[in-house]
């Protein structure tokens, strides 16, 4: 795979991981209206997701079994601590800064935008480390 398609599918997989993020946002807050745990909620199935996304189609990892799995998530979940806080804060900020549910939602693909940038490096180097990125033309 080519740099350029990697980044295409990259974006493109961060992209549903944010809607996946917003829609279970927009679900908690209409059951229960408080930020923090939709938020929590949101940040949990975007999580899922992008980590079936990012094993197999980004970092083709072919690990097997639940152990592995399990170390590898609780190790990919670790990176995500780094990048929620961008995304949280930025979320945030923009709530309190602007007051509307578009700001609110501006802000968080803003963070969630940053936060997969630095979270691919993140995984790369950390998570996926016996991983195959693929990547034709590549040094």
């Amino acid at each position: 795979m080519s740099l350029g398609a990697l980044v295409l599918r990259y974006a493109a997989f961060a992209a549903v991981a944010i809607l996946v993020n917003l829609a279970v946002q927009r679900g908690a807050l209409a059951l229960w209206p408080e930020l923090l745990p939709a938020m929590v909620a949101g940040t949990a199935a975007g999580l899922i997701v992008k980590y079936v996304l990012d094993k197999h189609w980004i970092f083709f990892d072919g690990a097997k079994g639940l152990a592995q799995h399990g170390r590898k998530f609780i190790l990919y979940s670790a990176m995500g601590v780094v990048t929620t806080v961008i995304f949280w804060g930025s979320e945030t900020g923009a709530w309190y800064i602007w007051g509307s549910v578009f700001a609110r939602e501006a802000g968080a693909v803003v963070g969630l935008t940053v936060g997969y940038l630095v979270k691919f490096l993140l995984d790369r180097r950390f998570v996926f480390t016996d991983a195959q990125l693929r990547l034709r033309g590549a040094a």
